[in-house]
């Protein structure tokens, strides 16, 4: 099947499901899920694969329905005061081959009924990322600067998420990129409005958006001993 751009069914179910976020209303529902949200994505997905081999042969655009690109519609409420069972979003990531988790460098497309963004970069790496990241940010102040500040960057991208009050134990605080070195997500984000994703375009939109991330996944991935 080709892909010519989501339906606005696949917002309408997530929306039904914040309001009924339960497992009942779930199970009456699946059929909706699996025409209106899972195999969309999953042509989505397979569309996107030879975009994505362009940018880089080391990420992977799977369609699996278990353990692929789409991220599993279940939420794990084992250690939030959050118990509702199911995610009111859609999460693609085309993961690094030799990721093991969703914390590994990845390009990724997010989809809900109030916001839609596309993202890059590494969310929550575990400490030793973290760690390398910040030594190759010290080492190549530059190449940083150049994939986090160049145009094609700032044109679609910004940098987020988390961030330490202070300076990291071991590195100055009065470090040129010390606001950089206080990140404890490395993750540049751009926003996706609703009718873009509903355009048959959206798979050479999201190829050209990635696309300006690039010099900054490399330099991610050079840092973590990871081949791009």
């Amino acid at each position: 099947m080709e892909f010519r751009g989501f339906d606005p069914t696949l917002f309408e179910f997530l929306e039904e499901l914040a309001d009924n976020n339960h497992r009942r209303w779930f199970q009456e529902n699946r059929g909706r899920y699996e025409r209106d949200v899972r195999e969309p994505c999953l042509t989505f997905i397979r569309a996107f694969e030879p975009r994505l081999r362009r940018l880089s042969k080391c990420f992977v655009a799977s369609d699996r329905r278990i353990g692929g690109s789409l991220m599993r519609v279940y939420r794990d409420t084992r250690f939030s005061k959050d118990k509702t069972p199911y995610k009111t979003n859609v999460g693609i990531q085309f993961r690094h081959e030799l990721g093991r988790d969703v914390h590994a460098p990845g390009f990724y497309v997010h989809l809900a009924a109030d916001e839609c963004f596309l993202a890059v970069g590494a969310w929550r790496p575990d400490r030793a990322s973290l760690a390398r990241i910040r030594e190759a940010i010290v080492d190549r102040g530059d190449r940083w600067r150049r994939a986090t500040r160049g145009r094609g960057f700032r044109e679609h991208f910004a940098l987020d998420g988390g961030r330490l009050k202070r300076a990291p134990r071991g590195l100055p605080a009065d470090h040129p990129l010390v606001e950089d070195l206080k990140r404890t997500d490395f993750v540049g984000v751009g926003g996706l409005g609703e009718e873009e994703v509903l355009d048959e375009g959206l798979v050479d939109r999201v190829a050209t958006r990635f696309a300006a991330g690039r010099p900054f996944m490399r330099f991610l991935c050079q840092a973590l001993a990871l081949p791009f």
